[in-house]
Formats: C-alpha cells, structure tokens, sequence
C-alpha cells in the first residue's frame, strides 16, 4: 500500500505540474514573442514636431576682458570607416560589449574596451591633422528598415533596425567667456550627458540637444520630426573645468564639471578647451528613429551622451589652447 500511495502522489503532482507549465506557456505565447521585452520605438511623447517648439537660441554669456573667444575645428571626417562597437572604454575599460548598446566612432581608429593609453598612442587616426583622440556617441537608427550589417544586430537589448550613418560631423573645441583656458592633460577621459536619465528621476546630467538644420534657433530633448530637407541634428556639450590632477574619476564627473552659466567654473577648478560634438542626420519626414540605449531606458532621447579621450600631443594641444587664448577661429 506504502508503494501505491506514493505512486499515485506522484501521479497527480505530475498531473498538477503539467497543467501549471502550460498555463505558463500558453499565458507567454498570448503576450507574443519576448513577452516583457522593451519596444524597440520609443513612446510617442519623446517626439514634437520642431514647429511646436518655442524659439529660444543658447546665448553665449557676453566675453570678458580676459576671454579665450577663438575656436578650433578639428576635421575627423563623418565615420566613413564604419568604426562601430559595443564598448565603453571611459566608463567601462576591459569590459567586452560593456555598453549594451552600439557606439558609433572618429579620429582614432583602434578604440575598442581593451584600448590602453599606449594602444591609443600608437594607432592610426581619421582625423586629417594627426589628431588621435576618440569620439564617440550612441548609434541612431531608422526603424522602418530591419539592421542586415555588422553591428546592426549585434548589440541586442532591443536596439534594432538600420544604423543611420552621419551626414555631417564637428569636432570643435571653444574657450571660456571669462578666463584664458589651460592645456587639457594627455589621456583625460571625459563623457557628457546621461545613459540612465529615463530612470534616473533627475535631468540634472541631461546635456543632449535634439534639433533641425533649418532652425538653429530651437532646441528639444525630444526627437525632432524636421520638416523635409532639414536634418535632424543632436548637439553634445562637454564638461570643461578641470581639477588639475585627474585624468579621470568614478562615474567620470568629478574630475570635470560644467561651468555656470556666466561661465565661471567652480572652485578648485580650471577652464580647459570645451569640446562641442555636433551631429547630423537625413532622416526622411515619417521616418521613426530611435537611439540606442540599455533596455530599460526606452531609447529615451534624454539619454543621448559621448565620450572622449584626449591623446592629443602636447604640441597639438599647445595650438588649440594658443588659438582659443588668442581669439582666432582655426581649423586642423
């Protein structure tokens, strides 16, 4: 009797079991494929039309008496090498795929998570001046078209469809309102923005902004619909005061802060050349798009970030800084 009571225990919690799995499965196949996995489009608020908004064009504080009012253009082309990957070497060196998501890449040729400062010293560049410094920024893609090349499926993490390659690319270095810049150190690491911000609760970090050629005098933190002929355009300002001790810090914010709005930097701190990485786009009118981001950001337009690594020479940066103290608008 022991053994036949056990048995048909057994036979009904195989019975139970049984009706459980495929309540589970039945239940995953009615959700439909990936149940719980994050759209690749992002929600319909994070887009407005470039009409709807209001005028309002970024005023420079006015230039003091001791200004660095010059600027450099550094000329690294639009990516026509096709340098992608899923890495971050400023925020997660030695990590594989660390990003989650695709970076799209100029000026130096060799960055990958397992770039050191000697790699990035010895590597070639597509910067027409010598410049061996790294750019770079999230993928943008176009939605309507599934990804069919190299990293465009690779990323994973609904970031899908087809990567949408730069129009145009500017690399541009400018001073500060109020002071002389000092030289950037050799191997500064630097990022702007914030990858989290959909989450995060706070646009304190939020730095990107989206816009239309055809109208410089607004800016969003949304996906611009442009009308037809105008590029989408995204604008990425980095951190420009300086401790005057590290190359880099956790989380990459404290070694470089924003100035104020006068452009004053904090205490303790020292104006260094601004980096101003502009993007833009052809994105046909219709067209959705989306940035590439981790999964539980939604593709979040507030999102948008870059980073930067400076190996410029010292004799390469000395031309910057003597052209941005000086107030001459040069070009490499």
């Amino acid at each position: 009797m022991g053994n036949e009571h056990r048995l048909l225990t057994l036979l009904i919690c195989l019975v139970l079991g049984g009706g459980l799995t495929a309540a589970v499965l039945g239940a995953t196949r009615a959700a439909g494929p990936r149940a719980g996995a994050h759209s690749a489009h992002p929600p319909p608020g994070d887009q407005v039309d470039i009409r709807d908004v209001p005028r309002g064009a970024e005023v420079a504080p006015a230039a003091g008496p001791d200004a660095s009012a010059g600027s450099v253009s550094v000329d690294c082309g639009r990516g026509e090498e096709g340098h992608y990957n899923e890495d971050n070497l400023v925020v997660s060196p030695g990590l594989r795929a660390g990003a989650h998501h695709t970076h799209a890449y100029v000026g130096n040729l060799s960055t990958d998570a397992m770039s050191d400062d000697a790699s990035l010293d010895a590597a070639a560049t597509s910067c027409r001046g010598g410049d061996r410094s790294t750019y770079y920024w999230p993928v943008l893609r176009r939605l309507d078209r599934p990804g069919a090349r190299p990293h465009e499926g690779s990323a994973g993490h609904g970031n899908t469809g087809e990567i949408l390659p730069e129009t145009s690319v500017s690399v541009e270095f400018r001073g500060n309102p109020v002071s002389k810049v000092v030289p950037m150190p050799r191997f500064l690491r630097a990022m702007t923005g914030d990858a989290v911000a959909y989450t995060a609760g706070s646009d304190a970090d939020v730095r990107a902004r989206w816009g239309c050629s055809g109208f410089p005098d607004r800016s969003t933190t949304r996906y611009p619909r442009c009308p037809e002929g105008d590029r989408v355009t995204r604008t990425l300002v980095f951190p420009s005061c300086w401790n005057g001790l590290d190359t880099a810090s956790p989380g990459q914010r404290s070694h470089l802060r924003f100035p104020a709005a006068n452009g004053v930097c904090p205490q303790g701190t020292f104006p260094v050349p601004e980096l101003r990485v502009s993007l833009g786009y052809e994105v046909p009118p219709g067209v959705p798009v989306a940035l590439d981001s981790f999964p539980e950001q939604r593709h979040s337009p507030k999102t948008d970030h870059a980073m930067f690594v400076n190996v410029m020479t010292e004799a390469q940066m000395s031309r910057v800084v003597d052209c941005l103290n000086q107030g001459r608008a040069c070009r490499t």
